[in-house]
């Protein structure tokens, strides 16, 4: 499924993004979402995203190369108060860039921790893509540590918040038990063939 992951290109200007047109999708949620993690499980690789103890780390948009095929984009996470303001206006506008103007962008996974019900910024962010009208998928997070109890009072809080249609998937997810991580893998991977 996934042979070959590239070394992340880390990136801040525009004018340094991958010119090869390759598919991209873009990975969003707040700073300590489980990000990298989630990168590292569904990729199969222990430390290709480098998981901190603290969050928002992640102060660049890093492409990762997959199969020399297609591109996962990951991008500075939200609502992390420890950053100064002017650096998360920077963040704001760097990824609202990429997101609104960037062509090979087909699609976004935005990452919610299951246990919680989204917050504010989580609400903006699916009102900004629903704006965009760019697809993505809800990644829900740390389901391991409910019971399927839980789980589904949980995807039910989080389709009641959030501003979704119909279409929009909402996929437990989780990096302990590798919940839905092959059911992820081979929709990303029958996505880009047909594309």
């Amino acid at each position: 499924m996934i042979q070959d992951v590239q070394k992340p290109i880390t990136i801040v200007d525009p004018k340094d993004y991958p010119v090869d047109q390759k598919p991209e999708f873009v990975l969003l949620g707040r700073s300590n979402v489980g990000k990298s993690t989630f990168i590292n499980t569904l990729l199969n690789r222990k430390n290709i995203a480098y998981v901190s103890s603290s969050p928002g780390k992640t102060q660049t948009l890093n492409f990762y190369l997959i199969n020399q095929s297609f591109y996962f984009v990951d991008v500075p996470g939200y609502g992390y108060a420890r950053v100064s303001k002017t650096k998360r206006a920077l963040f704001g506008t760097m990824i609202e860039r990429y997101l609104s103007e960037r062509e090979p962008l087909k699609q976004a996974f935005l990452l919610l921790d299951l246990r919680h019900t989204p917050s504010k910024e989580d609400i903006t962010m699916v009102e900004f893509l629903n704006y965009l009208s760019l697809p993505f998928t809800i990644i829900a997070t740390k389901a391991d540590k409910l019971s399927n109890n839980q789980q589904q009072k949980q995807l039910k809080v989080l389709k009641e918040t959030l501003p979704l249609d119909e279409y929009t998937d909402i996929i437990p997810f989780s990096s302990v038990t590798k919940l839905n991580r092959d059911l992820l893998l081979e929709n990303l991977i029958e996505y880009v063939k047909n594309l």
